[in-house]
């Protein structure tokens, strides 16, 4: 802070984010995560609902595989921001589009942001 120099900090996440439901990370899932919620200003992390249900792929010519591409052509190409802390403004979610091909994440068409505070 003192030499207003930007610090990007990385972290792997816990295993326990992949034992639960909603895949979505939190605060608490990153490894040793007291010292980085502590000192940082910001915490953001990725998130694509896509990852997920493609590795739940059912067999093919089955209810359950129309059902998944289904739900594959609703989560395809999105991805979300999920702001966790913010010391000096909101947190919540922003939607992002996400092009695999290229890993390019990219503002939606329209603004779609949920659970600001």
């Amino acid at each position: 802070k003192e030499l207003h120099v930007p610090i990007l900090a990385l972290s792997q996440l816990s295993r326990q984010v992949e034992a639960r439901d909603d895949k979505r990370p939190q605060l608490s899932d990153l490894r040793e995560s007291g010292s980085i919620e502590q000192d940082a200003d910001v915490v953001m992390f990725v998130f694509r609902e896509e990852y997920y249900v493609s590795r739940r792929e059912p067999t093919e010519d089955t209810p359950e595989y129309l059902q998944w591409q289904e739900e594959m052509s609703r989560v395809h190409g999105l991805a979300e921001c999920i702001i966790g802390k913010q010391r000096h403004g909101p947190t919540g979610t922003v939607k992002l589009q996400f092009q695999a091909d290229v890993t390019r994440f990219s503002d939606l068409d329209q603004v779609h942001t949920e659970g600001f505070e």
